[in-house]
């Protein structure tokens, strides 16, 4: 039987710790795409997007039995992207806004081969306490979230903390929607052997 062998194109620690946490044997394989999207595409379709875009750097040079997983995670309040802090007063801003918000996050994530493709979005809504300046300043200055999209990490102490609700997957939040993931994958590794 045809096996596909698997390529994750992301150096993010934690994706490489949850596609490796559903069971997926995979190597590493990234190049630089500049994550721009345009102006008129509405956020809920930016991760989704900008992920088919990594893919698409990495497509070319897969091998006919590889196969491809690119992902993005974006932070939306108030229908507005909150990207990744550029420094410390970003960071703290955005983390200001999401005190005591209801804020959605998106993951958007892209799985092809030379053969075939598909893309999906999973999303989740979370909600903060309200953060005091001094929890904010502490977080930020302790666990420096500068390459974390809405300038957190739900894994780490703000995630314990602050996180009040969530509706969707915890997974999702931390940039790769592992039970979808798992299913979507099947599906493709099935298609594949066929």
């Amino acid at each position: 039987m045809k096996e596909l062998k698997w390529v994750l194109g992301s150096q993010s620690p934690r994706r490489k710790e949850l596609l490796a946490g559903i069971g997926v044997e995979f190597e590493v394989r990234v190049k630089d795409t500049e994550e721009i999207y345009p102006d008129s595409l509405p956020a809920e379709e930016v991760p989704e997007y900008l992920a088919k875009l990594k893919a698409k750097a990495l497509l070319p040079d897969l091998a006919a039995d590889e196969a491809v997983i690119c992902a993005d995670t974006v932070v939306i309040l108030d229908g507005k992207i909150l990207g990744k802090p550029f420094d410390y007063e970003d960071a703290r801003q955005m983390l200001t806004k999401l005190s005591g918000q209801k804020h959605t996050v998106i993951t958007g994530v892209f799985i092809g081969s030379k053969s075939k493709n598909t893309s999906f979005s999973e999303r989740t809504e979370v909600l903060f306490e309200t953060l005091s300046d001094e929890e904010i300043k502490f977080y930020i200055e302790k666990y420096m979230p500068f390459d974390k999209a809405g300038s957190y990490g739900v894994q780490e102490w703000i995630g314990y903390v602050a996180v009040k609700h969530m509706e969707g997957t915890y997974t999702n939040v931390m940039g790769l929607p592992t039970n979808r993931l798992y299913k979507e994958i099947k599906v493709f590794r099935e298609a594949y052997q066929q």
